[in-house]
């Protein structure tokens, strides 16, 4: 994974690449989310971004040991702290979910148990207009399934990227293999 040109957002533990793969390891208690619900911002998650086109779709493939309650990998799209998309796998209640959550000024969640997961798993992102919607797949070469379209923010320059977090570790230490990083073009004008 070329990752040149990009910029982390607060930089993880530790990053080292084998051969293409981005591996990533977060640092303790790391997070995005904003006042919903819980009432706290946390803004220290790791996203390592690409400055992105006004429309596009940035994909990427990663894997983990998901172990601790809320450990979650996959991409964010970003603006700044109250302008933000991420998603990919999360570790709720013992079980991956595929979830997404958008912030504009508050943040939002949604969530899909999957079941064990056997290997890789792919996640897309695409923008155009005020309109982010976001497909997933559990294998290479296999259908991509839309989990989530949302609104957000026009007007703002965006940066698209990988992201991991592990809200409820301590010492930190989720590792995160990342392949397959793609932004460019919409793949489509049309989430279905």
């Amino acid at each position: 994974m070329d990752i040149s040109g990009m910029t982390w957002l607060n930089p993880p533990t530790k990053v080292a690449t084998e051969g293409e793969t981005l591996v990533v390891t977060t640092g303790p208690e790391s997070d995005f989310w904003r006042s919903t619900f819980y009432g706290f911002v946390h803004d220290n998650g790791h996203a390592l971004l690409a400055a992105a086109p006004e429309e596009f779709t940035v994909e990427v493939w990663f894997d983990a040991d998901y172990s601790a309650q809320y450990d979650q990998a996959g991409l964010m799209i970003h603006a700044d702290a109250a302008h933000w998309v991420k998603g990919g796998i999360e570790y709720v209640n013992g079980t991956p979910h595929v979830a997404v959550v958008i912030t504009n000024g508050q943040s939002d969640w949604s969530q899909m148990a999957l079941g064990a997961l056997t290997g890789p798993f792919g996640l897309r992102m695409t923008r155009a207009g005020d309109a982010v919607w976001v497909h997933y797949a559990t294998k290479p070469g296999g259908d991509w399934t839309l989990v989530r379209l949302g609104y957000l923010q026009t007007g703002l320059a965006y940066g698209a990227g990988p992201m991991a977090c592990s809200p409820s570790r301590k010492e930190g230490g989720l590792v995160v293999r990342f392949d397959g990083f793609h932004l460019g073009p919409p793949v489509s004008r049309k989430p279905y």
